[in-house]
């Protein structure tokens, strides 16, 4: 094992040991991470510590106040610090947008000292980019192993309706209480379980880039997600009856997926066409005014979806490949602009294809990528061939009680069959999705989609 995991006296996880020969930087995480049974009182004495200051800005929404806020909030009061209360209030779900961000810089003053986020996604999205801007340092007390942001650097926001991801300042602290953690609805933990279940294609995804573009893999960034994925698989049931063993598991899991975005500075160990499938289905539907679904339940479904591609294309001739046909049908960039604003719409499309001008091939880069998949799909095969049985996950799932089918997550036909032929388009980052457009095989592999999941 390159790394080592422990706990302090004080329940601080600490993540120790880092060894990688990659060419990657790596970077030892300093933050104070807490994980323990009624450790929310403990919360002032860790500010302390650390030294953070007296005046803080506590962000909220009206759920996580009642959750942990309040106490929060009375802990530090009692403890002689300064708290102004941001509470964000929607009548629905809370969205990490531009109104939300808006409130929490409104909330600053020249005496705020740090900032404080109770709850999980979307609220701590929030304080972390404010923390960045404002040069602040920030404080987390997470309310639901609901998602693996907890130790990230990196922030999904919404912005006119369309998903972005913008750099956030890390928490200096984070404190999960598994007395707070266990008490989540059942929905929330199954997302969380979701989330992490998508890191094995995003592993498989990341190896496939490091083949075909020479990408940097960080190994102990890929061993400290698998492991943590793996532990997971082992102890769903524990999970499912909120023991304190299986809430631990799965925060862990979380937390240690978000450290790998410390450790190596991306996401690429965490997230790949997964979360784009998913993101398109929550930006779609929050442009057409309907309710996005759960990003955490959504990973884990789209994890589904895709599974079955990835086992396929390991038993794949590549050699039955027609270069001079695949040169001839390639589209024009004209026709993929169109297309972009066909599958995203045109202010989604536009902010897309400006981040990710890469995405425009050539053809003799288009065909040098084919014949690097040709040369070394051994290796390709094998790092899909590593996964775990689908069987596994989708029994993993199932016990669980989460949701299983895009329908479920409130996606019709027509956006399904969209997400999954424009999940490659989402970001220039190198996915399976991508080798199978450039092999002109994707219509052949996705041409039974989405009715198979009718």
């Amino acid at each position: 094992m390159a790394y080592q995991l422990s706990y302090d006296a004080d329940s601080r996880l600490i993540i120790s040991g880092i060894s990688c020969n990659c060419k990657s930087t790596h970077n030892q995480p300093v933050q104070d991470i807490y994980v323990g049974g009624g450790i929310i009182k403990n919360l002032p004495r860790y500010i302390e510590k650390r030294g953070l200051g007296k005046h803080c800005v506590l962000v909220a929404d009206q759920i996580t106040w009642q959750v942990a806020g309040q106490q929060a909030h009375d802990l530090l009061k009692d403890a002689g610090f300064s708290v102004i209360n941001c509470i964000i209030r929607r009548d629905g779900v809370m969205e990490p947008d531009e109104r939300a961000v808006g409130e929490v810089l409104l909330s600053l003053q020249p005496e705020t000292d740090f900032l404080l986020s109770v709850g999980s996604g979307s609220i701590t999205d929030v304080t972390r980019v404010i923390a960045r801007r404002a040069e602040l340092p920030m404080v987390c007390v997470g309310t639901a192993p609901s998602m693996d942001g907890y130790t990230s650097s990196i922030c999904p926001l919404t912005f006119k309706g369309v998903k972005i991801h913008r750099q956030g300042k890390c928490p200096e602290i984070i404190l999960c209480d598994l007395d707070i953690l266990k008490t989540a609805p059942m929905e929330m933990i199954c997302a969380g379980v979701g989330d992490v279940l998508g890191k094995y294609i995003a592993k498989a995804d990341w190896i496939i880039g490091h083949i075909i573009n020479d990408e940097i893999y960080c190994p102990v960034c890929g061993e400290i997600v698998t492991d943590a994925v793996n532990r997971l698989i082992e102890h769903v049931d524990e999970i499912r009856q909120k023991t304190n063993e299986g809430i631990r598991i799965l925060i862990e899991a979380l937390l240690l997926s978000g450290m790998t975005i410390m450790i190596i500075g991306h996401t690429r160990a965490v997230a790949s066409v997964e979360h784009n499938i998913a993101h398109y289905w929550e930006m779609m539907q929050m442009l057409h005014g309907n309710p996005a679904p759960g990003h955490g339940a959504s990973v884990g479904v789209a994890t589904l979806l895709v599974w079955p591609i990835f086992q396929r294309f390991a038993n794949e001739d590549l050699g039955r490949l027609d270069l001079s046909k695949i040169r001839e049908c390639r589209i024009s960039r004209k026709d993929r602009e169109n297309w972009m604003r066909f599958a995203y719409e045109e202010e989604a499309a536009q902010a897309i294809m400006a981040e990710n001008e890469g995405d425009f091939l050539s053809w003799e880069e288009q065909e040098r990528r084919i014949r690097r998949a040709q040369e070394r799909f051994p290796e390709i095969r094998a790092c899909i061939q590593a996964m775990p049985p689908f069987e596994k996950i989708h029994d993993a799932m199932q016990r669980l009680g989460a949701q299983m089918t895009p329908q479920e997550c409130g996606v019709d036909e027509k956006l399904l069959n969209l997400s999954m032929h424009c999940a490659k388009d989402y970001r220039t980052r190198y996915t399976l999705f991508k080798t199978l457009d450039e092999c002109g095989l994707l219509e052949e592999y996705l041409q039974d989609y989405p009715k198979r999941w009718k």
